[in-house]
């Protein structure tokens, strides 16, 4: 049978609408109602009027996508940083049941983004209204974070000073906007630490957050005293915590941070989270989100990410897996507890002479009783440091001789060239768990 010309231009432009119709479908979607309530001096996140216990991770598009493990390891909420790849992760929020606390990435003054430039902090506004009035009903965005650590900014010494005026302002505007589209998510910014001065600051500019957004790492343990010094009385959560960051771990004489080995660094995490979040009694935290469901590079590329760029998972996800469901998974990372290098410990300044022939040797517990295969790196140094998580460049992987590795015990040939150094050991359980560990040295 012979269709019209009309007939079918009729047919491909109805399955031209419906297929337009089927790709934004935004204005369909009904939004998760997220409030927060106060009952006997205690603060609580509601979604549909039901308690909602943030069991949260940080994860960016970026860094991880292992949603499917972050639902199974019993965590109901991520975090994120940015808009890149929003509609992906949306998609897979609402495939895997998970939350969003859907972060906006704003200029830093830390960063050399000046607040006083009306075209850049306009322009700025004009992309986060664009992403808020497109996505504002999807129905697993738990609240907005509009803005990570701006606060975060140093003086000639080192020290934390305050960011411009401005920056709260260009904020308030931002957060105002969020409040007169949508009426049902709450939005916060994020501050490194919990300085009062910044918070004071923040909030007399900016005094419509819902809530504060509080990141710290060997800090968080000091949380419920941190709230009382400070005399907290919002709601926050605990938007980032996670290992003891690389500013507070001590350095090699030549400026290199010592990073923890991958047992303590999740026990000492494990014992953070029981005392200053567990054991909190100010009815002030509403939520937390471990750092990070992924693997990034910052300092090295172990020190922050639950996962290896290989894609093992470490010892800090079973912590976490505990944290959440009250028990450990089945199948445990090794837990590598201690490293050496020619007889020393980290700490102890390590110097070597080229083309000479040294030990190192990895001291691993395997709670499943699973055979461990084990790995060793060198890397060089990073060369340009990151501040406030901006990106890092991995450093460059260094060729050099094995005499012999066997049983957490490499027999290595140093480097002939000058400099400063870092050797990796990965002890892997064959399953898709690893325990890691990594010594600076200096060859001179």
């Amino acid at each position: 049978m012979r269709i019209s010309p009309i007939l079918f231009f009729l047919t491909i432009l109805i399955s031209f609408l419906l297929s337009c119709q089927s790709s934004d479908n935004s204005s369909d979607l009904k939004p998760s109602h997220v409030t927060i309530t106060k009952e006997n001096n205690q603060y609580q996140l509601m979604v549909n009027d039901k308690p909602y216990d943030v069991k949260g991770a940080g994860l960016s598009f970026v860094d991880g996508t292992n949603y499917k493990g972050l639902a199974e390891a019993g965590g109901n909420t991520f975090r994120t940083w940015n808009t890149d790849h929003i509609e992906s992760v949306l998609d897979s929020a609402q495939k895997y049941n998970l939350m969003v606390a859907a972060g906006f990435e704003l200029g830093k003054n830390l960063h050399d983004f000046d607040y006083t430039d009306t075209v850049a902090v306009a322009k700025q506004f004009e992309e986060v209204k664009k992403s808020i009035d497109k996505y504002k009903n999807h129905p697993n965005i738990l609240c907005w974070v509009v803005g990570n650590e701006m606060n975060l900014f140093f003086d000639e010494k080192g020290g934390l000073k305050l960011v411009q005026p401005e920056t709260y302002i260009a904020l308030k505007e931002i957060v105002d906007y969020i409040k007169s589209v949508d009426p049902h998510h709450p939005v916060t910014t994020t501050f490194a630490g919990a300085n009062k001065s910044h918070i004071d600051l923040a909030l007399k500019h900016c005094p419509n957050l819902d809530f504060l957004g509080i990141q710290v790492y060997g800090d968080l343990i000091a949380i419920p005293a941190i709230i009382k010094k400070e005399k907290i009385s919002m709601p926050l959560m605990i938007t980032e915590f996670g290992p003891r960051g690389h500013w507070e771990m001590p350095s090699t004489e030549w400026g290199r941070e010592i990073e923890e080995t991958s047992a303590p660094k999740a026990a000492g995490m494990a014992d953070r989270i029981q005392k200053g979040i567990e054991r909190d009694s100010s009815g002030l935290i509403i939520g937390s989100f471990a750092f990070e469901w992924g693997q990034k590079q910052e300092r090295t590329p172990t020190w922050y990410g639950m996962f290896n760029k290989s894609g093992e998972a470490t010892a800090r996800i079973d912590e976490m897996t505990k944290y959440w469901t009250g028990s450990y998974p089945s199948n445990r990372a090794p837990l590598t507890d201690s490293m050496k290098l020619d007889q020393r410990h980290a700490v102890s300044n390590i110097y070597l002479k080229p083309n000479n022939t040294y030990t190192a040797q990895v001291f691993v517990r395997e709670p499943n009783g699973d055979p461990i295969t084990y790995k060793w790196v060198m890397l060089k140094e990073v060369d340009e440091r990151s501040d406030g998580g901006a990106f890092e460049k991995e450093p460059e992987k260094v060729d050099f001789k094995i005499v012999k590795n066997e049983n957490g015990m490499l027999e290595f040939v140093a480097p002939e060239k000058t400099g400063d150094y870092r050797i990796f050991s990965y002890a892997y359980d064959g399953k898709g768990k690893v325990g890691n560990a990594n010594i600076p040295f200096f060859v001179k």
